[in-house]
């Protein structure tokens, strides 16, 4: 027998839920099947969603029903002998299908992907049916679950078998959404740790002291519960990379490669925040796919960290320049000087654009929203480029006592790290996606407008 000529999906009233259809092929001694088949099956629109654990139920008499529980792991259910009838009620909290209610006959020429937070359950329809469901977490009684009464289901046979504890779920009006997969924002004690508080509310934001992702974080998270992390931890402190290169390594390489490790594991969307610093200047801009010239420690450090991140399929680098936010940066200083009556002398021949952190924030939220292509995107507010003497005579009220002078003057006789002498990036793969920041202009104003109150 063929019960289906071949592999297909479609979707259903509920966000998520697919169902599959299987060739079945059959002979004198059964049949065969390819119940979980990862590259045809994520090519119909499956989630590669990493099965870890494979779980059976047998149910000995038809009318025997199980339900309806909505657990925190994804999970692709079948049968391998006789039938069921499978329900599902959408209980993810915010979920635009929420209260939805799926109903399909499953045999074994049919499969059905439940998304985490769908509350599943089924009826055998033949005595000695064999329910089998594939996960994507393992189970522990520490999770947290969600689940709704029976009875809202029109269920097709006589109740013959259930549980006390599948009795006692509580109606829909009453049953607690399963929250969202949460964020994670790892350097949250930083200037962008900060703006991304703002972004990311419901998120959980963690400083190195509460999470070294220098260390085996295999076992620091329940990390199937997470849905993605937010890189904004780094060593930023350019000269003393210069001779304190294994701790610039440690975190901004190493550590990368730990979270991209989690997120390879785990099915998470990495966030990595990288710099203008991967190259060397000598361009007049550069794109998202100029090659990697770093002239400093931190500058190698940082590159060899976004090669790392490359290592999670699910990705977004965010390459930014000179950053500006809530703590002690260039403007700030610059600030201060004048504030002082200091006549400052600033170099005028690093060119690029600021990047304040609300709107690094603020790109990093577009992209996660709209979906955007994986890879590396350039992030940096708009505006003509300029040099560090220029934004530092922006900042002072008379901008004749800044005092122009080259990198090579500047830093003669200092103990310093090489800088790129043009940091300009190229916007347009991420304008692309419908994100354009205002321009640094704009924003420095606002910004010395918000430090002066």
């Amino acid at each position: 027998m063929e019960y289906g000529k071949q592999l297909t999906s479609h979707t259903t009233d509920i966000e998520g839920l697919l169902v599959f259809d299987f060739p079945v092929h059959g002979d004198n001694r059964g049949w065969f099947k390819e119940n979980w088949q990862r590259t045809k099956m994520t090519n119909l629109g499956l989630p590669d969603f990493g099965p870890v654990q494979n779980n059976m139920s047998f149910n000995a008499t038809a009318g025997t029903t199980r339900g309806m529980h909505a657990e925190p792991w994804d999970k692709f259910v079948s049968v391998a002998v006789g039938s069921v009838f499978g329900a599902w009620v959408d209980l993810r909290a915010g979920s635009s299908t929420y209260g939805n209610v799926v109903t399909q006959k499953i045999t074994p020429d049919v499969g059905v992907y439940v998304p985490r937070g769908v509350a599943n359950g089924f009826q055998a329809l033949e005595d000695g049916t064999l329910y089998t469901y594939l996960v994507n977490d393992h189970w522990s009684p520490d999770a947290h679950y969600a689940n709704v009464n029976l009875n809202m289901i029109d269920w097709p046979l006589p109740i013959t078998e259930i549980s006390e504890k599948d009795k006692k779920h509580p109606a829909l009006i009453d049953a607690t959404p399963l929250p969202a997969r949460k964020v994670l924002v790892v350097g949250a004690g930083g200037q962008l740790g900060t703006a991304l508080r703002a972004q990311f509310p419901d998120a959980e934001f963690v400083t190195r002291q509460e999470l070294d992702i220098t260390s085996d974080l295999t076992e620091a998270r329940a990390w199937k519960q997470y849905s993605t992390i937010i890189n904004a931890a780094a060593y930023t402190a350019v000269d003393q990379a210069e001779h304190d290169r294994a701790a610039a390594w440690d975190i901004n390489a190493a550590a990368v490669a730990n979270l991209a490790t989690i997120a390879r594991d785990n099915n998470l969307t990495l966030v990595h925040v990288s710099s203008d610093y991967v190259f060397d200047g000598a361009a007049e801009s550069y794109d998202e796919n100029a090659p990697f010239s770093p002239l400093g420690v931190y500058g190698q450090s940082k590159a060899a960290g976004d090669i790392a991140a490359t290592t999670a399929p699910r990705h977004y680098i965010v390459r930014t320049s000179w950053v500006i936010g809530d703590g002690n940066n260039f403007v700030r200083t610059m600030k201060s000087l004048d504030e002082r009556g200091i006549a400052p002398s600033v170099v005028d021949d690093q060119i690029g654009r600021l990047s304040f952190t609300e709107d690094i924030a603020a790109g990093i939220a577009h992209l996660l929203e709209v979906g955007a292509a994986y890879g590396t995107y350039n992030l940096t507010n708009t505006g003509e480029p300029a040099s560090w003497a220029d934004v530092a005579r922006a900042v002072f009220s008379d901008p004749t006592k800044v005092t122009g002078v080259s990198t090579a003057e500047y830093f003669a006789n200092k103990d310093a790290a090489p800088r790129p002498l043009n940091s300009v990036l190229d916007l347009g793969k991420i304008e692309a996606t419908g994100f354009s920041a205002p321009t640094w202009q704009t924003r420095l104003n606002d910004y010395l407008k918000e430090l002066s109150k």
